[in-house]
């Protein structure tokens, strides 16, 4: 006995909706979330909206795929659609975010003395969060500047793709833990005569970190410290705001995936995760679907055969050596149909496991998706609300 359906997931509704602002999309790497951002983006301005697509994926595949050669820091409109709204995309650079937040947040001289700190440049650049939580950081910037009314945004490509959601904390943790206050311990306490009052546990600790890091980069550390002290409080307050931002009505979360195992299996880990953070839910994508034809007849009468019936008649046609290629057009068949199978019964287990997370399916494309027509059929087959095989 199959499963019950899922409910559609009506994407058109959510984009026409004017109070949703904010559209993330999560789930694992390579089963495309880029695209649905971009496709998402593309309908929600061809339907009317004002719309700006985030994406943090290095790749340049967004930039291709709306005619630009590439993106960087700053929205970049886009032409060559129909519709009535608007619609701009960037690509964030986490150091330039970075930078931007230091100029604004404190005065020239002392900006200056930061972004020149060596520490400060490889932190910017090269810590383990930065990337997540200057994404945090850039849709916080995008929703308070009013300039659009929706903002689509496409989550890092890795494992732990809400890893964004942990930023703020690991960075917070970071900036505030006991490492970095030890190390800035001599800078805090008057340099030498600090490290002369504390105790020699302490020293050993310094003399040690000394021999590993080097004196330079324990000095850089101590003038990254001194110098930034006063921006962490403002670092933490953005990110709660945004932090709350995400969990409010006007922001929806899609998780994407693609019908292989692994992905699934990392889908019902977003949805779970998302339902803990309180996070809202729109529900689930499901991309590079492919379809399963029925054997029972259409309207002309015709049929399809199922995957047993064609590889049996593959092979009685391969034992009386006849019609070769029928032959091979037959296991093709039945190989296509086997995977439709496959997919149908992940997508059911996925049911099973979250019944009231609404499904959409996108079928596989013909070829990548590479240019606006490309997305715009992306685009047209989420808003056609396919509903997945039960």
């Amino acid at each position: 006995m199959s499963a019950k359906a899922p409910p559609v997931l009506d994407i058109d509704r959510l984009i026409d909706d004017q109070r949703t602002r904010i559209i993330v999309c999560c789930g694992s790497g390579g089963v495309g979330k880029t695209t649905t951002a971009a496709a998402l983006g593309l309908r929600a301005a061809q339907r009317g909206r004002d719309v700006v697509v985030l994406t943090v994926d290095p790749a340049r595949r967004l930039a291709q795929s709306m005619g630009l050669s590439e993106l960087d820091n700053s929205p970049r409109r886009i032409e060559g659609f129909e519709g009535e709204g608007e619609l701009h995309a960037m690509m964030l650079d986490m150091k330039r975010t970075f930078d931007e937040i230091v100029e604004a947040h404190s005065d020239p001289d002392r900006a200056k003395q930061i972004l020149a700190n060596p520490f400060y440049q490889s932190l910017s650049s090269s810590l383990s969060g930065t990337q997540e939580y200057m994404a945090m950081e850039k849709l916080g910037q995008l929703h308070r500047s009013g300039a659009w009314d929706l903002i689509v945004v496409d989550t890092p490509p890795s494992r732990n793709a809400l890893d964004f959601l942990d930023a703020p904390e690991r960075m917070g943790r970071f900036l505030d833990g006991r490492l970095m206050k030890i190390l800035a311990a001599p800078a805090k306490t008057g340099g030498r005569l600090g490290v002369k009052m504390l105790s020699a546990g302490f020293s050993m600790f310094t003399s040690v970190v000394n021999k590993v890091i080097g004196v330079q980069l324990l000095k850089d550390v101590q003038t990254f410290v001194a110098a930034f002290d006063t921006m962490f409080g403002g670092f933490r307050e953005r990110a709660q705001k945004t932090y709350e931002l995400l969990q409010t009505p006007g922001t929806a979360f899609l998780v994407v995936a693609s019908p292989e195992p692994d992905a699934m299996r990392e889908a019902s880990y977003f949805v779970e995760r998302l339902a803990e953070e309180r996070m809202p839910l729109a529900g689930l994508v499901v991309n590079r679907v492919h379809e399963m034809a029925h054997e029972s007849g259409d309207e002309s009468g015709a049929s399809t055969l199922s995957a047993a019936r064609s590889q049996a008649a593959a092979e009685m046609l391969a034992e009386r050596g006849e019609h070769t290629l029928t032959a091979a057009l037959l296991r093709l068949h039945a190989e296509r149909m086997q995977l439709a199978a496959r997919e149908a019964r992940l997508r059911e287990h996925f049911t099973s496991a979250h019944p009231r997370v609404p499904v959409v399916a996108v079928p596989a494309q013909s070829e990548d998706v590479h240019d606006l027509e490309g997305l715009g059929l992306v685009g047209d087959a989420l808003g056609t609300q396919l509903k997945p095989a039960a």
